[in-house]
């Protein structure tokens, strides 16, 4: 199963997603591991990313992947529930890399569809604006447009949360 939750800044969508993973789990008794790829690169991204431990179970795993999501997502059984949060990060991260994009993302794509876990992914949508004015940002909205679409393809369900409140845009 694989859940994509989209949002934009604070609108809910790692709590949601959280909480649904929290459900399923109860459901299941699946180990919920919690892939996290912020880098603490300055005091405001450490406040942000401790105040997301600090909202975690205690009895769920963090595995920390700015880069490495594909690879990590194949150590994952049927026995999984995986929250990878989250995706703007992650492209982000691959941008700044030494990395060839198309492939870092048709290598994810092929890893969430692979991967016998329950994953839960949690991106911003930025892409709702206007036109951003740089080239840089436009080339980042772009590519984030993008993969947006081809994971909205994948996924079983997509939610859009909207202050705080989940909109379904796609269900199985």
């Amino acid at each position: 199963m694989l859940h994509f939750v989209l949002g934009g800044a604070r609108s809910g969508k790692s709590r949601y997603a959280e909480s649904q993973a929290a459900l399923y789990h109860e459901q299941t008794g699946q180990v919920v591991t919690y892939m996290a790829t912020a880098q603490s690169l300055d005091l405001e991204m450490q406040a942000r990313i401790t105040q997301h431990q600090n909202d975690r179970p205690d009895a769920w795993l963090t595995r920390e992947e700015p880069l490495n999501v594909s690879d990590a997502l194949a150590d994952f059984s049927a026995k999984d529930i995986v929250i990878l949060d989250c995706l703007t990060l992650w492209l982000m991260n691959v941008l700044d890399s030494e990395r060839a994009l198309q492939p870092c993302v048709d290598e994810l794509l092929v890893a969430l569809n692979s991967t016998p876990a329950d994953v839960f992914i949690v991106s911003n949508e930025i892409t709702l604006g206007v036109v951003p004015m740089g080239a840089l940002s436009r080339k980042y909205v772009d590519e984030l447009g993008r993969l947006h679409q081809r994971v909205a393809a994948q996924a079983d369900k997509v939610t859009l949360m909207v202050a705080g409140i989940p909109l379904s845009v796609k269900s199985s």
